[in-house]
Parts: structure tokens; sequence; C-alpha cells
């Protein structure tokens, strides 16, 4: 059974309705693709984050967890087309604009890099393995629904995605020293 937003209500409330199964394939064809966009622009993060370390062990760890995330998308890229779904370019090139566009953040400097700077790429690429892993949690809850997906593959990738979440959350506290 799928469940879908419906219309607010006076009050504000939303409603959840049932939706078919032509329905339910579409919304699982936009989630994973609006993934696949955030994998494209993560990706792009990591290996920028990376190029500022680079002999430190913060670079090793990053230049191995931008490996580890290029592998998760081409699964990611693998399961849209073993489901039958559209790969849509647009996204990927969303994604990859997005993450230029996070370039122009607020770091206190205009036009370089500052201290700050690997702080906030480290949480925004904190943000996105979060995500990724409720990616995975969410596909393995949907398997007997889509048989093209295999439980424990999934439950591999959301651990995956946890242990370099937590290499990542390292990397941050350290990059948080900046603010004392």
């Amino acid at each position: 059974m799928n469940l879908t937003h419906a219309p607010r209500t006076a009050g504000g409330q939303a409603q959840l309705r049932r939706s078919g199964e032509a329905d339910g394939r579409r919304w699982l064809a936009v989630y994973l693709n609006d993934h696949l966009a955030g994998a494209t622009g993560g990706l792009a993060l990591c290996r920028r984050a990376a190029r500022a370390y680079p002999t430190q062990d913060a670079g090793v760890e990053l230049r191995r967890l931008a490996a580890e995330i290029s592998e998760d998308r081409e699964t990611l890229v693998g399961l849209i087309r073993e489901l039958g779904l559209p790969v849509r370019r647009y996204k990927i090139a969303a994604g990859w604009l997005a993450e230029r566009a996070g370039r122009l953040k607020s770091n206190g400097r205009l036009a370089r890099r500052s201290p700050l700077s690997d702080l906030l790429e480290l949480e925004a690429l904190l943000l996105g393995m979060r995500g990724k892993t409720l990616l995975w949690q969410t596909l393995r809850q949907i398997t007997d629904h889509h048989p093209g997906l295999d439980p424990e593959l999934l439950d591999r990738l959301a651990a995956n995605a946890e242990r370099q979440a937590d290499a990542v959350a390292d990397l941050r506290r350290a990059a948080a020293e900046v603010l004392t």
C-alpha cells in the first residue's frame, strides 16, 4: 500500500491517501532520481574537500570516502535501471550545479577558502550521508513491493552509509576546533 499526500484540509492538516501501483512507481522514480542528484553533488563536494587536505590524514580519509560514494552512486544508478525506471540526466546536472552553487556560501571570505569552509563542507557532506542512510533504509522497507530490490544488499549499504557518516562526523568534530 502506497500513501501519498493529498491536499490539505481547511485546518492545514495534510491528508494521506492510497495511490495505485503506477503512482507508486512514479514517486519511486522521482525519489531515486532526487537521491541520485544528491549523490552527484555529494561526490563532487567530497572530492573538493579532499583536495583541501592534500597530504593530511583527513585528505586520505576523504579520498577513500569519495571512492565509496562513487561506488554507492553507481549502485543507485544500477538499482534505478534494474527497477525499469528512468535515470533523469537533468537531475544529475542539478546535483552537480547545486554543489557548485554551494561554493558561494558565506565563509567569511568572498573569493577564497577560510578555516570555516572545512567545517561547513563537512557538515553538508554529513547531511548527505545521513540522507543516503535513509535512502537505503527506505528501499529496504519496500522490498516486498519491488522484487528487484535485494534486502541484504540494502542492509549492507545502509550499514556502510552509517559508517561513512561516522567517519565524516569525526572529521567535522576536528574541523569545529576552528570555532574555539
